[in-house]
């Protein structure tokens, strides 16, 4: 009769399983980046992961799944997590509106996760459903978020009354783009262009935009 296994002999085993989708959606997201959506063929993200195509399988069943769920896990709960954030927060709209973008650039601009908006802007208009599922998971959650924190702002009277959709788009789009340059230009060995701090560059939008909609700057005060 074979001996009984002790009892934590399983603990890494059982860690192991665990941790396994947050691995597959880490190597996902490398290998998505690196080549870009069409070019990835999840045997690689398999192996880069350390397990069988079999494995990955188990846990997405397809390449889109794959790519839907690295989204999920990278843009949809951090927009989650700020429409929480907005709905609590007993500050100033303009520290709101900062807290939210600052955190966007930590968590996603400066991040791996940053490569996801290369991707979707290079290749989504040739996977119409990934177009579909981008615009409802990210795109309209996005877009509810700021514009109803700069809708927040003009109801109390903080700023000076403007379409909240377009401020929303403007608020982020040149966030987006210093996401896709680090994808692109910044991730090339070139000479002779110009260096622009990330984050001093967040800062100094920010401040921009937000004298701008301050309800004093109307009056030129």
């Amino acid at each position: 009769m074979s001996p009984s296994p002790h009892p934590g002999s399983t603990v890494p085993r059982q860690r192991r399983e665990e941790s396994r989708p947050q691995e597959l959606l880490d190597a996902a997201l490398e290998l998505f980046v690196e080549k870009g959506f069409a070019a990835t063929r999840a045997e690689e993200v398999a192996r880069r992961a350390g397990v069988s195509k079999g494995t990955l399988y188990l846990y997405y069943p397809s390449k889109e799944e794959l790519f839907k769920a690295v989204v999920r896990l990278n843009l949809g709960s951090l927009i989650a997590e700020g429409e929480e954030l907005a709905g609590q927060f007993e500050g100033n709209t303009s520290a709101l509106l900062a807290e939210l973008l600052l955190t966007w650039w930590q968590r996603i601009g400066s991040t791996p996760a940053a490569g996801i908006h290369k991707i979707v802007l290079a290749e989504v208009r040739n996977f119409p459903e990934l177009a579909q599922f981008y615009t409802d998971e990210v795109i309209i959650p996005a877009d509810r978020l700021f514009s109803g924190a700069v809708q927040r702002g003009i109801d109390r009277g903080e700023f000076r009354p403007m379409p909240p959709h377009e401020v929303a788009h403007a608020l982020m789009a040149p966030l987006i783009f210093m996401a896709v340059h680090r994808h692109s230009f910044g991730a090339c060995p070139v000479h002779g262009g110009v260096d622009v701090d990330a984050t001093s560059m967040v800062r100094t939008h920010l401040d921009l935009v937000l004298r701008g909609l301050e309800v004093r700057a109307e009056h030129g005060k």
